[in-house]
């Protein structure tokens, strides 16, 4: 039997060596600062420092990086099974302007995950936690693992 399908296969080591290795390939979301909180199965919490780089001509938040620190937050939370996950759908809704400084915090849960799709929502929040974008992305299982067969622990 292949331990990646083990019953005695541990969820959360699984979920954890699938973030660290998707982290050490994305370029993305490291230049953009953001840093990994926490990893669950079917779940993940990234956040991000607004830098001025990131705003714009309205002295706010250029949505697009709301929008990447959501779907970074989603692809961590999707990828926790070690099958290779991608985004098929994503939609998002800005709810609240978010200015330079401000430390956002997006956390993806997983709400439905059948066959090769998935759904999930991702809520951002500012520093004094008040909601400013919901997300919800719909993933797509494609071929391929992320981990070694040594990395998986029992």
């Amino acid at each position: 039997m292949d331990t990646r399908t083990a019953k005695n296969a541990d969820p959360q080591g699984i979920a954890s060596a699938c973030a660290k290795t998707m982290w050490a390939e994305d370029r993305a979301s490291q230049a953009l600062g953001m840093k990994v909180e926490k990893i669950t199965p079917g779940e993940a919490t990234l956040s991000m420092t607004v830098r001025a780089d990131m705003t714009n001509g309205h002295g706010i938040c250029h949505g697009g990086f709301i929008f990447t620190l959501a779907d970074s937050t989603f692809a961590f939370a999707c990828n926790t099974y070690d099958q290779r996950t991608v985004a098929q759908q994503c939609a998002v809704t800005f709810i609240a302007p978010v200015r330079q400084g401000e430390v956002l915090t997006a956390h993806a849960v997983e709400r439905n995950r059948e066959g090769r799709g998935g759904i999930y929502d991702v809520t951002v929040r500012d520093s004094k936690n008040n909601i400013v974008a919901e997300f919800r992305g719909h993933s797509r299982t494609i071929a391929g693992s992320l981990l070694a067969a040594d990395q998986i622990k029992t």
